[in-house]
């Protein structure tokens, strides 16, 4: 057998996503009467005259008269918008979750030598932490509601309630997510520790799959607005008439992306170089680290901190510095993408 040094890193390899949520629907109702009725929420649109506010060029800055012609054009938009209903103060966000086993086996890989030398060292790693560590992350991630991203803040009262819904199981938990932070996955909540252990069985294949169905509840204030995903639009022309705001929706119900919810569960990893520095907290696991609204890459390949400089020592069977090297290399296979070695440079 060749050297573990001498092992190529595949051409083509490629993993699942684990962790696939549905997209998230949003209904209006009554904090003391959330449990027992939700009405779906519609988009509304509306059209606003706004004001100049950008940034002005050097010559209108220093001219009154060109300020006065600029600011008396109107800003026309149109946009879209959701809110509660007059006699609705709570937000309630409904989506599913599946877990999924399989991270050991690559959807794609066309180097037998390197599949199975990655496949020994996630084995080792299954055996040895059985996915307790991202598991409790996850779960933390669940129950303070994170996915709720803007919905969150300003918030009177929050509860998340999960439900397991595999065929022949009935466990359920209940979540005072604003008692639970963002920023630290220290926590001994018995409802946390009995999730992630379920979470766990899913990812490391004690179980087939785990399916979870969440609802979270947002007491925001009567009539208040919230916040669905809005669309990214590349061409949206130069026409007044067009939107400058697109929210998303499902049938006509608001709605939250899968991708954006995805994106606050996998936001575990305190693992980084500059954790303590940046004060940010948990950033979402990517290959680069990548935190957009900062314009910021916090794994580089110049301090060998991204998935790539890990996952090559570690698909080889090379020993990482630390085990949290090791769970955030497996933490981007749950997330899930392409990961193989072209030949060009």
């Amino acid at each position: 057998m060749a050297k573990k040094d001498t092992i190529a890193t595949a051409s083509v390899l490629a993993f699942e996503k684990k962790l696939v949520p549905s997209d998230g629907r949003f209904y209006g109702t009554t904090w003391d009467k959330r449990a027992e009725q939700a009405i779906p929420l519609k988009l509304q649109e509306k059209s606003v005259r706004g004001t100049i506010s950008n940034r002005l060029k050097k010559a209108l800055q220093d001219d009154p008269m060109k300020l006065d012609a600029e600011v008396e054009k109107p800003n026309l938009q149109t946009v879209d918008s959701c809110a509660l209903g007059s006699d609705q103060d709570t937000l309630k966000l409904s989506f599913t979750l599946k877990i999924l086993s399989g991270v050991e086996k690559p959807s794609a890989c066309n180097s037998a030598e390197f599949d199975a030398s990655y496949r020994k060292s996630a084995k080792a790693y299954i055996d040895s932490e059985g996915f307790t560590e991202l598991a409790k992350r996850y779960a933390v991630n669940i129950a303070n509601a994170r996915f709720l991203w803007r919905n969150r803040v300003g918030a009177e009262r929050i509860e998340v309630v999960v439900n397991v819904r595999n065929e022949g199981e009935q466990q359920s938990w209940n979540f005072d997510a604003k008692t639970i932070g963002t920023k630290s996955f220290d926590n001994d909540n018995p409802g946390i520790a009995a999730l992630a252990g379920k979470i766990a069985a899913a990812l490391s294949g004690n179980s087939e799959f785990l399916l979870l169905e969440i609802n979270a509840y947002a007491q925001a204030g009567l009539a208040q607005d919230v916040y669905p995903s809005e669309e990214l639009v590349l061409d949206k022309g130069n026409s007044k008439s067009k939107k400058s705001k697109i929210l998303y929706h499902i049938d006509g119900i608001a709605g939250m992306h899968s991708q954006k919810l995805g994106n606050a569960l996998r936001t575990i990893d305190t693992w980084y170089p500059e954790h303590d520095e940046a004060d940010i907290g948990p950033i979402a696991i990517e290959p680069y680290g990548a935190v957009t609204n900062l314009g910021k890459a916090y794994r580089t390949p110049k301090d060998k901190a991204d998935f790539y400089s890990l996952f090559d020592r570690f698909a080889r069977g090379e020993s990482l510095n630390s085990k949290n090297d090791e769970h955030y290399v497996m933490a981007v296979l749950v997330r899930g993408g392409v990961f193989g070695e072209s030949g060009k440079d």
